[in-house]
């Protein structure tokens, strides 16, 4: 049986559109991904790095262990994914938005999520 190797992206010039794939472990480095969508697509452990993701969406996807660092994330969107232990590292998450997701584990600029949450929802009742 053949195995799948990861994808790596680098330098994309042009929108990026992937559904019902298994990327896990692909490696994105200096890319352009602006107003890319991802629908039904596992990314568990990927690394994303110096890349622009402004405008894209995430839905349906496995982010588990996935790392994002130095990253335009500006109006990102992602629903119903599997965030569980994803980091994000130095991003602009200006009008970002997550909803119906799981979150555990994961971390913003080394800040645990879920104690996000919680100072948000303890000065937000």
């Amino acid at each position: 049986m053949e195995t799948e190797q990861a994808v790596e992206i680098r330098d994309a010039k042009r929108r990026i559109e992937a559904t019902a794939a298994d990327l896990s472990g692909s490696e994105f480095t200096d890319v352009n991904l602006a107003g890319a969508s991802f629908t039904d697509v596992s990314l568990a452990g990927a690394n994303f790095t110096d890349v622009n993701l402004a405008g894209a969406t995430f839905s349906d996807v496995n982010l588990a262990a996935a790392k994002i660092e130095n990253a335009n994330l500006s109006r990102l969107r992602i629903l119903n994914a599997n965030l569980n232990g994803l980091r994000i590292v130095n991003a602009d998450l200006r009008g970002a938005s997550i909803a119906e997701s799981l979150t555990d584990g994961m971390t913003i600029d080394g800040i645990s999520v879920a104690d996000l949450l919680a100072a948000h929802r303890a000065v937000n009742p």
